[in-house]
């Protein structure tokens, strides 16, 4: 009778219920903000492209 005891408070026990659903909260918004990047790399990339073509035609004065 112990033993059904022990496997019946295991079973209903709930602390580390808590620690599972984080994780799994975790996990998704980590995969969510891989997704972004993911997303919006082609974006960036051209951005950047942009940039420092625009940059690279600019001279500096020599300030005279």
């Amino acid at each position: 009778m112990k033993l059904f005891d022990m496997i019946k408070k295991f079973h209903n026990d709930e602390s580390g219920a808590v620690t599972v659903d984080w994780v799994v909260l975790t996990a998704a918004v980590v995969g969510l903000g891989f997704a972004v990047i993911y997303a919006a790399d082609d974006g960036m990339t051209t951005l950047a492209t942009a940039i420092t073509t625009e940059l690279s035609g600019i001279t500096p004065d020599a300030g005279n």
